[in-house]
């Protein structure tokens, strides 16, 4: 099992930058995808980005060019680094893995708001 600690949310202004953080620990060896999905206000949970453990990288058409999703694997840690903000992209972003024998683990989740 691995256990997710997630930071680096909170409250910015359209067009401002934030960047979360997933700090990741337990069975690091058998993490073969690190992705984070969002959440927002009557929305469908998504995947908005994800990076596997060889560094493939997907978004979702939504964030492309302005999300960028990284990992240090010295730290076992992962980024979302979240440029240009919209207030649509306001939602609990929630971090994941995904082990190589398939099971999920989540983080608590971090609040994005983008407002003026």
């Amino acid at each position: 099992q691995v256990q997710l600690v997630e930071s680096g949310g909170g409250l910015v202004p359209p067009g401002g930058s934030l960047r979360l953080s997933c700090a990741a620990s337990g069975s690091i060896s058998s993490i073969v995808l690190m992705g984070w999905y969002r959440q927002g206000p009557g929305k469908q949970r998504e995947l908005a980005a994800s990076i596997t453990s060889t560094g493939r990288t997907n978004y979702v058409d939504s964030v492309k060019g302005r999300f960028t999703v990284s990992r240090d694997n010295a730290k076992n840690t992962a980024y979302l680094q979240m440029n240009s903000l919209k207030p649509e992209d306001t939602a609990v972003y929630y971090c994941m893995t995904v082990s190589v024998t398939g099971s999920l683990d989540w983080g608590q989740g971090t609040q994005v708001t983008v407002s003026s």
